[in-house]
């Protein structure tokens, strides 16, 4: 109770008026600029992931395939000045959102350790480090085992991730049978994802052994993960009604799966086949219930960016898989789901840019901190 107090007489005269009277007009205009931090979260490196998942796609399209006439063929027909720019864009914007969660790290770092406790926002705490991953495979300056700085930032870009698995899956194995069913929500694929993305980028530097290890890491995790969520599929439940589009990540979880299979294999084998064809299947379920997503899309908001990642990583599965199969169907199954992705993440820019108000946090509601806990803003 006296730290509150402490607090609260700290916070007061900060956002009020200067001791003669006089309204400090450099002290009301402070908190405004804390109280963005105060809405803002890790929720909102979707952004990121988006833009860096599609940056991927199409360098992987933009390599040379066996299929002269398929969509590879076309994408080498663009001026690489587009690609250059696509990763431009998504690396600075990943830049900034991890410029502002630096700030709020320093500034409100009480509510960073409430997202850290809580059954959603810790997951996406994984996200910044599978942006900065998709950044790195997909950046044309730097080749995957033999460049000594790839090798570096793909150290700083894991160990994080290593560091978080230890505190959710340790959680899950020494905190009872009842825990995860009581934590589990579709964003708990998050943590899977990044394993497999960090197993994926292992892989391509010739990392075998350490990409065979972050993969066991990640697809025995999914596979409790996943039947836990089937059984229970409560997990709506625990989420709110405006993150449903979060259900994409099931179509996320199994297609990066696919892919990092594929790299530690060196080939699309039958096991990333089976993991491709699991995401087809899960993305024709949630396609065929447009009403599970019907209330969360009557106001634009920061969660509907969760449909562009996942469509991205299944379009990159496509193109793999049409790579390994050649015929019509493959490359029409890769254009279709290339060119979903596409619009989609046109379509969520285009509301960015028009709707920017919705998009930004709101100075005073937290997701993750009861409003007891936040300091008074102006």
């Amino acid at each position: 109770m006296e730290e509150k107090e402490q607090q609260l007489s700290i916070s007061i005269p900060v956002i009020s008026a200067s001791p003669s009277g006089d309204l400090d007009l450099e002290a009301c205009s402070f908190p405004p600029k804390l109280s963005i931090l105060t809405g803002f979260h890790a929720g909102y490196f979707r952004i990121s992931l988006s833009l860096c998942g599609q940056a991927l796609l199409w360098k992987t399209l933009s390599e040379p395939g066996t299929d002269a006439r398929g969509l590879r063929h076309v994408v080498r027909m663009l001026p690489s000045a587009a690609f250059v720019l696509l990763w431009s864009i998504a690396l600075a914007s990943l830049v900034l959102l991890c410029a502002l969660y630096a700030c709020r790290c320093l500034f409100k770092f009480r509510n960073v350790q409430a997202e850290f406790l809580h059954h959603v926002g810790v997951n996406y705490l994984f996200a910044p480090w599978i942006s900065w991953l998709l950044l790195l495979q997909s950046a044309s300056f730097l080749r995957p085992g033999s460049s000594a700085a790839y090798d570096a930032l793909w150290w700083v870009f894991s160990v994080p991730i290593l560091v978080l698995d230890l505190k959710i899956y340790g959680q899950w194995f020494t905190k009872g049978r009842r825990f995860l069913s009581a934590v589990a929500n579709p964003t708990s694929q998050m943590t899977v994802i990044a394993n497999l993305v960090g197993a994926r980028a292992a892989a391509k530097m010739g990392r075998e052994e350490v990409a065979t290890c972050m993969f066991a890491v990640g697809i025995a995790h999914y596979l409790v993960l996943f039947v836990t969520l089937y059984q229970r599929f409560e997990g709506s439940n625990s989420l709110p009604v405006m993150l449903r589009p979060v259900f994409f990540l099931f179509i996320a979880a199994s297609s990066t799966a696919s892919l990092a299979w594929s790299s530690i294999s060196g080939s699309f084998d039958t096991a990333s086949k089976m993991l491709f064809y699991l995401s087809l299947f899960l993305l024709a379920s949630l396609v065929s219930r447009p009403a599970l997503f019907r209330r969360s899309m009557r106001r634009f908001n920061i969660a509907w960016w969760a449909y562009s990642f996942p469509l991205s990583m299944v379009a990159l599965a496509a193109t793999e898989y049409a790579q390994e199969v050649t015929g019509g169907v493959p490359n029409a199954l890769m254009l279709l789901l290339a060119v979903l992705s596409v619009l989609v993440i046109v379509v969520l820019m285009g509301f960015t840019a028009v709707k920017t108000g919705d998009l930004l946090p709101r100075g005073d509601d937290d997701p993750f901190v009861p409003s007891h806990q936040i300091a008074p803003a102006a």
